[in-house]
C-alpha cells in the first residue's frame, strides 16, 4: 500500500505579516540609529572644536577731569522781527525803500493812494468848522436865555461829532503811509507800484539784528544749573572757525510735558550782522563745576533699549586640554570678553563718560562688537584704532 506523503500547510497570513514588519523595523531602525549616531558624533565634534580668536581693537578706560560742559542746538531769533503790513487797503502809490537796506524807526516805506480820503477829509473839516461856529453862536444865545440849554448841548455834540469824523479820516490817511516800526534791516519787498494791498498783506520783512536772541532747549535735569548771566558760546555751520559769545538772559519757567525739556534764551551782540534769525547754532556753556569721570570711546558702547553695555577684556590662564585648530596643545594665557552693563553720562567729541559699571584701567573692546559673545576669545590689533579724540576735527571731503 502506497503511503501518501503528508503535505506541509503554508504559514498563516498574520504570522507572515508579523515577521515582515519585524524585519522592516530592524532594518529601518538600524539605518536611523546609525544616522543618529553619526549626527551626534558630528555635533559633538563641532561643539568641541576650538573657535578661532576674533581680532578686535581695545581701549583702556582712564579717569579724566572734565568741566561740566553742556551742549545744545538752538535757533537765532530777532529781538524785533515782523512782516510790515498795512491797516488800511489801497493802491501802492510810492515805494521809498530798497530791499536789504537798514532803516530807522519811523522811516516811510510805502505810501498808498489817498486822493479819495483827502477829498473826504476836506468835506469833513468844512462840516466841523461849520458846526463849531454854530456851537459858539448857540452858546452865546444860551447865555442870553434866548435858546434852551438842551439846544446848546445838541449843537456842542454835533460839533464834537463832526470833529471826531475829521480826526478819524486823518487817522485813515495816516495809516496809508506805512513806516518802519523799529530800527532794523529790510528784506525783499513783496509789493509793486500800482498793486492793490489788502489790510494785513505783507509788504516787506523787517528784522532787528543787533543784538540777537539765541533760543535753545535743555533737559529738565539741567534746570537748576542754568542761571541768568551764565556765559554761552555759539558756533554756526555757515561761519566756520568763528565763536560768538553772549549771556543767558531768560529761562522759561515751564517744562514741556511732551519732551520734558525747558527753553533758555541767550542774548548775543551782532554788530556786523553775521548772525541771522532762523539760523541753526551749536551752543556750549560751562556751569563751572569740575568732576572726575571715566572715559572710553563711544564706539565701545553697545546702545540697546534695555541698557547700554560694553565688552570688558580679561586675561585668564588656558586649560590643560585646550588645542588649536590643528589639534596642537595651547599653553599660557588667553583674552576673554564679558558683556557688562554700564551707565553713560555726558559726551565730549568721540568720548563718553561712564558713571557706573567700569573702573579705570579696565580694557574694553572698541570695534567688532557684533561678532562677540560672552567668554569669546579675542586678540587685540590696534593698528587701525577708531577715533577717540575729545575735540575731533574730521576732514571735509
Amino acid at each position: 500500500m502506497v503511503q501518501k506523503e503528508k503535505q506541509k500547510k503554508p504559514a498563516s497570513l498574520p504570522k507572515r505579516m508579523f515577521w515582515m514588519l519585524l524585519i522592516a523595523l530592524v532594518v529601518f531602525g538600524g539605518v536611523f540609529g546609525i544616522k543618529a549616531m553619526i549626527g551626534s558624533q558630528t555635533n559633538k565634534f563641532f561643539d568641541n572644536m576650538p573657535q578661532p580668536a576674533s581680532a578686535v581693537t581695545a581701549y583702556t578706560a582712564k579717569q579724566e577731569q572734565w568741566t561740566d560742559a553742556q551742549e545744545a542746538v538752538g535757533t537765532f531769533v530777532a529781538i524785533n522781527g515782523t512782516d510790515v503790513t498795512t491797516e488800511a487797503g489801497g493802491v501802492v502809490k510810492e515805494l521809498t525803500f530798497e530791499a536789504g537796506q537798514p532803516v530807522k524807526a519811523g522811516t516811510v516805506l510805502v505810501r498808498l493812494n489817498t486822493a479819495n480820503e483827502l477829498a473826504t477829509l476836506k468835506s469833513l473839516e468844512a462840516t466841523a468848522r461849520l458846526t463849531a461856529v454854530q456851537r459858539d453862536r448857540w452858546r452865546t444865545l444860551g447865555k442870553d436865555k434866548l435858546v434852551s440849554q438842551d439846544e446848546v448841548e445838541q449843537r456842542a455834540t454835533a460839533a464834537a461829532s463832526a470833529q471826531a469824523d475829521a480826526d478819524a479820516q486823518r487817522a485813515l490817511i495816516s495809516q496809508k503811509t506805512i513806516r518802519a516800526p523799529f530800527d532794523g534791516v529790510l528784506g525783499l519787498r513783496r509789493v509793486n507800484l500800482g498793486q492793490f494791498v489788502n489790510p494785513g498783506d505783507p509788504i516787506v520783512s523787517l528784522q532787528a539784528l543787533d543784538p540777537i536772541y539765541l533760543d535753545f532747549s535743555l533737559p529738565e535735569q539741567r534746570i537748576g544749573e542754568v542761571t541768568l548771566g551764565l556765559p554761552v558760546r555759539a558756533t554756526v555751520d555757515g561761519l566756520p572757525g568763528q565763536v560768538f559769545e553772549g549771556k543767558i538772559t531768560a529761562v522759561e519757567p515751564q517744562i514741556d510735558t511732551d519732551t520734558r525739556n525747558f527753553k533758555a534764551q541767550a542774548t548775543l551782540q551782532n554788530g556786523e550782522g553775521n548772525l541771522r534769525p532762523g539760523a541753526f547754532a551749536h551752543v556750549n556753556f560751562n556751569t563751572g563745576a569740575e568732576q572726575k569721570v571715566i572715559v572710553i570711546p563711544q564706539t565701545a558702547i553697545s546702545f540697546n533699549p534695555y541698557g547700554n553695555s560694553v565688552y570688558v577684556i580679561s586675561e585668564v590662564p588656558r586649560g590643560k586640554d585646550e588645542k588649536d585648530m590643528q589639534g596642537k596643545p595651547l599653553t599660557g594665557s588667553k583674552l576673554l570678553v564679558k558683556q557688562r552693563f554700564v551707565k553713560t553720562g555726558a559726551t565730549r567729541g568721540d568720548l563718553v563718560a561712564v558713571t557706573d559699571g567700569l573702573k579705570p584701567g579696565e580694557r574694553v573692546v572698541t570695534s567688532g562688537l557684533l561678532k562677540l559673545r560672552n567668554d569669546a576669545e579675542v586678540t587685540i590689533n590696534n593698528k587701525v584704532q577708531p577715533a577717540s579724540s575729545e575735540t575731533p576735527t574730521p576732514e571735509n571731503r
